[in-house]
């Protein structure tokens, strides 16, 4: 499995403004109700409830937003690199500048674990984190997390 299998060059984000974890959050998820043609608000409720179970926020400045869709019928990623850093109660108290949301079909089981384990393989190396901050477009993003084996 690969990255590229559930995000897209237009689910890249660059320089999203962002205040607080909530509207990170809200923003991400209208613009996935936009390209899904689901209910923004069926995807933001999701992904503040698992917010509420325990930050998503994995440390170096990261955070992989996830929850489970009904109607979703493919895993679909989204990836945003925020235009500050943002507040987001990360293991390691540091704030948060590169999110990726992650939504799984409510019935997937065992895929749930395999795209978030792959979404960790990808974004675990020190050079695709500093490819991600240093781009200058989403192209760039896009390329720097497509073109790593997930393996």
């Amino acid at each position: 499995m690969q990255i590229s299998d559930f995000l897209q060059p237009e689910n890249v984000f660059i320089d999203l403004p962002s205040s607080s974890k909530v509207q990170v959050l809200r923003r991400l998820s209208d613009a996935a109700g936009r390209q899904l043609g689901l209910d923004a608000n069926v995807i933001f409720d999701a992904l503040h409830a698992r917010e509420r179970l325990g930050s998503t926020g994995i440390g170096g400045g990261l955070a992989i937003p996830h929850a489970r869709i009904r109607d979703l019928k493919q895993p679909f990623g989204m990836l945003a690199r925020l235009a500050g850093d943002v507040a987001f109660d990360a293991i390691d108290d540091i704030p948060v500048n590169i999110v990726f949301v992650l939504l799984i079909p409510d019935d997937s089981t065992k895929a749930h674990l395999n795209v978030l384990a792959c979404i960790a393989r990808g974004l675990r190396s020190l050079g695709v984190l500093e490819a991600i901050r240093g781009a200058k477009d989403a192209r760039h993003i896009f390329e720097a997390l497509a073109e790593k084996p997930a393996a």
